[in-house]
Parts: structure tokens; sequence; C-alpha cells
């Protein structure tokens, strides 16, 4: 599925633009993912990963 964290599965949310007269119009709430590369058993693979598990230390950045 693209455009969602490959560690955590954080993805797209939906919710409300609500304007100063109260009405209510939908709009979708992306996840800040950034592309990464990551050490996987010890080769190097590019994800897409939020940045909540990016300063979480939840991935080893490949050197």
């Amino acid at each position: 599925m693209a455009r969602v964290c490959e560690i955590c599965g954080k993805g797209k949310q939906n919710g409300h633009s609500v304007s100063h007269s109260n009405i209510k119009t939908k709009r979708s709430f992306n996840a800040n993912l950034q592309n990464v590369k990551i050490e996987v058993n010890g080769s190097v693979k590019k994800a897409l990963v939020c940045t909540k598990c990016i300063k979480g230390n939840k991935i080893s950045k490949a050197k």
C-alpha cells in the first residue's frame, strides 16, 4: 500500500476543515513520511518511514 509507514503502518487519516462560519468540508491528513535508507538483516534498503519512527529509534539508519 502506498504512503504508509513500513514500520508502524501509519497512513492517511480523514477529517474536516472547519471554516469560521463552522462549515465542515472533508479533508485528509497525511502522515509525515520520509524516504530513508535503513539496514535490515545486514543489507541496505530504502523505506518510507514516518518521522515518529525515525525520532523514536525504531529503525537503524544505513551508514
